[in-house]
Parts: C-alpha cells; sequence; structure tokens
C-alpha cells in the first residue's frame, strides 16, 4: 500500500512499519509530499519520522490505538461487513438528538450506547447527533480537545465500534450526525506542527494560533480537514456533519473553506444517493451562513440558531446574568421574535458584544429547517458552573412547555440526551489530560473563570477527578420513575404529532404567527389549522384565541399537558399554570 505524508519542510522523511525504519521520497508531482510502498494489513503499526528525529503518528491516521501520541495503525475499511441497507433521511421534517457517547451509558463506548438505541427509535427522533469522537488524551473527555481528525477514539470502541454503532441505527430507520472540529485541535497529543504549517500566528482564537485557511500552505490544509471530512461521510457511512464553531474559522480568502467544504458534502450527496447535512454552529445571527452558495451564502444546510434557547431559557428561569441578559428583559416578546423570524440578533445592539449584531433573516426565502431550535444543549449545560440541567430547578409543567415550544415549533427541533425524561444528573464540564500541567491549568483556569462570577471556587467541580464524568452518566432507571415517565410520554406524543400533522413540518416561516403576554407569562403561536399556548405562569392564564374557529366548528384538543377545555364561542382559552396545550382548528 501507498503510506504518504505531506511535510514541506522536511529534509528528509522515514516511515516506520512494524517497527521497521523505510526511507521516502519526495513525489515529483506534488511538492512537499513523501511516499513510500509496502506491505500492510489491518491493523500494522506505523508512524512517520522527519530528519532523523522521532517517530509520529500519521496525521491522517485512521486509527491510535494507543491513543494520541502513539503509533498508527493500518484500517481496512472494506473489511467491515455492513448489515444494514441505508438510502439516509432528508433534515427536513427531522427530530435531532445530541448524545456524549462517553456519558450516555456508564460503560461510555459505542457497543454500550448501541444497546438503548432501540429508545431513541421508540422515542420518534430520526437522528442522532454524536459529539465528537477524535482520539483525545486519557479516556472519558467532551471531545473537544481531539487530534487526529481522521481517527476515533479508542476508548470508545475505536473503528470497528462506531461502525457497529451506525450500522445498529440504521437498521433502526436512525440517521447518525457527527460533531467535527476544525477550528483548533488539541493542545495535548497535537503533532501536526511537527509536519507543516497546520496553524497561522496571522490569526489567534481562544485557544492559541488559528488553523491555517488563508496563510501560505493553507491549500494543502484546506485539503486536510476537507478530506477528513468526507471520510466520515464515506468510510463510516455517516449521515452528516454538526460543525463546531463555524465563527472561529479565521479565513480571509475569496473562496472560503465552508463553500468548499459544502461543495464537497454535496458532490459527495450526489454520488453516493442519499442526503448528507452539514449543520453548523454559528453564534453570527447570519443568514448567509446557509443561503445557497449561488446566491452568495456558504450553502451550509442548517445552523443552531442560541438566539431562540436564549429566549426560552430567559422565560422558563428568569435568569439574566451575562449574555443572557439582552433576552430576559421581555424573554416572550423575544421568543415570538425568534419563532417567526428566526433571529433576535438581527442588526440590534448586544449588551454582551457591546456593539450591534446580527442580519435580518428574509423569512419569504429562508426555509424554518435551516434553523436548529432546542431547550438545551452540551453548551449550554457543561458551561454552567455546576453543569445543571433545566430538570433540576423547573417544575414538570415547565419542562413539558419547553418540548412543546421546540417540538411544535418551526425549526428543526433538538434534544439533548435525557432531556426527554426531565434527567437531573447533571452534564458537568470533565476532562482526562494526561499532562499535569493542563490538568492544574484546566482546574484552576475553570475555578477562576466561576469564582469572578461570585462562585466559592471549591464549590466548582474538579474537571480532572473521575467523579465529576461518574455524576454526569445518565440515570436510565430514572425512566421508570415519575415525573420522568409522564414527562418522557409527552415527549413521544409531541414528536408523534410532528411526524403525522404536516402544519408542525411547514417550512414557511412567513407564516408562523405568535401572540404573547410578558407580564402574564403566556405565548400562542399559529402554524396553518393548529394552535399552540403555553401558559409559563404560577397562575392560570386566560389566551385569546380569535373566536375559536376555522372552517366552522370549535377547536379541538389534540394534547395537553394538564386537561383543559377548547377556547368556547368567545375564543377564549383558559390555560392551567405551567401547562400547555396543542389545539386544531375544525
Amino acid at each position: 500500500m501507498l503510506f504518504e505524508v505531506w511535510a514541506p519542510d522536511a529534509g528528509s522523511a522515514a516511515l516506520r512499519l512494524a517497527g521497521q525504519p523505510r526511507p521516502m521520497e519526495p513525489d515529483p508531482d506534488r511538492p512537499g509530499w513523501w511516499t513510500a510502498e509496502a506491505e500492510a494489513a489491518d491493523g500494522d503499526r506505523y508512524g512517520f519520522a522527519l530528519d532523523g528525529g522521532p517517530v509520529r503518528p500519521d496525521p491522517r491516521s485512521r486509527r491510535q490505538p494507543d491513543g494520541p501520541d502513539g503509533e498508527s495503525a493500518v484500517v481496512d475499511h472494506d473489511a467491515y461487513p455492513w448489515r444494514s441497507e441505508w438510502a439516509g433521511r432528508e433534515l427536513p421534517g427531522a427530530v435531532l438528538y445530541e448524545l456524549h457517547i462517553g456519558t450516555f451509558t456508564v460503560e461510555g463506548t459505542f457497543d454500550a450506547a448501541a444497546t438503548r438505541l432501540g429508545h431513541l427509535a421508540e422515542l420518534g427522533v430520526t437522528h442522532v447527533s454524536l459529539m465528537p469522537v477524535c482520539p483525545f488524551p486519557g479516556v472519558h473527555g467532551w471531545g473537544y480537545e481531539g487530534v487526529s481528525l481522521w481517527a476515533v477514539h479508542e476508548p470508545y470502541g475505536g473503528p470497528e465500534g462506531l461502525k457497529r454503532f451506525v450500522d445498529t441505527a440504521h437498521g433502526l430507520g436512525l440517521a447518525v450526525v457527527l460533531d467535527v472540529v476544525h477550528n483548533h485541535l488539541g493542545p495535548s497529543g497535537n503533532h501536526l506542527p511537527a509536519f507543516g504549517p497546520y496553524f497561522t500566528e496571522t490569526h489567534h482564537t481562544p485557544w492559541g494560533a488559528a488553523v491555517n485557511l488563508d496563510a501560505p500552505g493553507s491549500d494543502e490544509v484546506r485539503a486536510y480537514l476537507l478530506g477528513s471530512a468526507l471520510a466520515w461521510l464515506r468510510d463510516y457511512r455517516l449521515d452528516g456533519l454538526r460543525l463546531d464553531a463555524v465563527h472561529a474559522l479565521a479565513d480571509t480568502r475569496a473562496l472560503t473553506y465552508l463553500e468548499e467544504l459544502s461543495a464537497g458534502a454535496d458532490a459527495l450527496a450526489a454520488e453516493l444517493g442519499r442526503p448528507l447535512p452539514l449543520i453548523a454552529e454559528s453564534d453570527l445571527c447570519d443568514p448567509r451562513t446557509t443561503a445557497p452558495r449561488e446566491e452568495g451564502g456558504l450553502g451550509l444546510h442548517a445552523q443552531w440558531n442560541d438566539d431562540f434557547h436564549h429566549c426560552l431559557h430567559t422565560a422558563l428561569t428568569g435568569e439574566d446574568q451575562g449574555y443572557y441578559a439582552d433576552f430576559a428583559a421581555a424573554p416572550l416578546a423575544g421568543l415570538a421574535q425568534t419563532m417567526t423570524s428566526a433571529f433576535f440578533h438581527n442588526g440590534t445592539y448586544s449588551s454582551f458584544r457591546g456593539r450591534t449584531h446580527g442580519r435580518p433573516v428574509d423569512v419569504t426565502r429562508s426555509a424554518a429547517h435551516r434553523f436548529v431550535g432546542y431547550a438545551q444543549t452540551h453548551d449550554q449545560i457543561g458551561n454552567r458552573a455546576l453543569g445543571d440541567r433545566l430538570a433540576a430547578s423547573l417544575s414538570p409543567g415547565l419542562l413539558a412547555c419547553a418540548a412543546a415550544l421546540v417540538l411544535t415549533g418551526p425549526f428543526t427541533p433538538m434534544l439533548f440526551m435525557g432531556e426527554e425524561w426531565g434527567a437531573r444528573t447533571p452534564w458537568q464540564f470533565f476532562t482526562d489530560h494526561t499532562d499535569p500541567e493542563l490538568a492544574e491549568a484546566v482546574r484552576t483556569g475553570r475555578r477562576r473563570e466561576f469564582g469572578a462570577h461570585g462562585w466559592a471556587e471549591e464549590d466548582i467541580p474538579d474537571p480532572q477527578d473521575p467523579a465529576t464524568r461518574a455524576r454526569s452518566c445518565l440515570d436510565w432507571d430514572e425512566l421508570r420513575h415519575e415525573p420522568h415517565a409522564r414527562l418522557y410520554a409527552w415527549y413521544r406524543e409531541l414528536i408523534a404529532l410532528r411526524r403525522t400533522l404536516p402544519d408542525l413540518r411547514d417550512p414557511d416561516l412567513a407564516s408562523v404567527k405568535a401572540a404573547y403576554d410578558d407580564g402574564a407569562r403566556w405565548l400562542a403561536l399559529r402554524r396553518g389549522d393548529l394552535r399552540i399556548a403555553v401558559n409559563l405562569d404560577a397562575e392560570p392564564a386566560a389566551i385569546p384565541l380569535g373566536d375559536g374557529r376555522h372552517r366552522g366548528g370549535p377547536g379541538r384538543v389534540l394534547a395537553a399537558w394538564l386537561p383543559v377545555d377548547p377556547p368556547g364561542p368567545d375564543g377564549m382559552l383558559h390555560l392551567p399554570p405551567q401547562s400547555c396545550v396543542v389545539l386544531a382548528d375544525d
């Protein structure tokens, strides 16, 4: 087989395969590339040495059996016997479910997680959104400090484990989306700087030097990232990618990396005959992120909508610290705005940023499914001081209201694992750094950060303590008890309604109508022939819904958290405290 590595500044390169060194030759057709032909089989260990230096793992390693600092291993992707025939699933109409392999089960492996996929199929979700699975130091972590962007974290089960997980999911009708991190790597275990200009001091990010997308040598760096992304979709039969923090990709080139990536994914989707959506995490509030490339956009297929989350969170909790301040003044007005026009910040002043922010969405041209809506995510839980979920402080009724707004709203809904039963286990920030200095820096930095916001430093969980990860594992026994079982049944009921009622999947954002009262704490939506109403207050609410008639006849209750009558002839809906309802116009 052909072994190759890009090392443009090296004077010599050598392959070490199965313990034996072999010289590599410059590729006459590709400047900076070194190649060697050698017999090798699945599992054989190898690495590259430059200019007589230490043997390092392959930047394009498909497997790191001994972690990021060990030698690479050959992977024969054709050897896996795929069981499930799979044509893919479209993003329109989808319900996403964000899942972290290391805490979805106590075992923290692909195989253990696969045993729970039947639960997700029964729930009615369509796409499992995996948090990053690239190798990182130690055993347990969030995965955003990953390296070796073509490989799979070995403690999770390595390449074979991921394939078995995807195969099982497809057999149950579930698509699998993978979170990939292209805006930073490491720092621990990151050997890329030894090979070439993968990073540049031209730009800086919160993690240090930026990934080189526009400085000298960036053609090869972009090819490296693009090749990795498409390899996940091709070799592992994944159904799409979630792109971490695309706003942190510093790129001044006329043709941006994200445009190249979306074009590459679309071409591969056409080749494979199945949809391969790219979902961006972006805090730019910029509709160009998902606008078609031919219209001057980046051509990504969807983007997370934190503005919707922040309005919903402040409406539910009353929190107003930090960036929540912008949204907490009139949270139900903000919810009405985001659910009818996508963004809260659409060229308005952001007090958190100290400037205007965002750009309006043309709701007549941007399909609603291009925005992902959620009440909770790994970020919005795990970046809290104690990693507390909404269920730690809210009543079951308020959790039911959050579910109703997410699952009957116009956006592509996404749940965070355990949300569907109101899991009360926290999801905290945890690491397993093998570098003692880095481990201490992370520990003290996190305590200092939250200490500055009034938390006692000793109350902040130690990311390196194994108990922090253990506390973050889902407790599946909760499902057998109340109020968890009832909440789970509510999520199933709402997802079933979304699946069966076309009005709840209507992509026309301009057709969504909203009414609200911030003082009385209620909000009502109209989606076609359906009405959705939530009362977040501790007192009953009287909500005017017009005359309550459409094509003759009173409204009909399709689903309700608490017993409620349809509106009377006066069109007034009387909704119990902290409850919600879905109505149909007859």
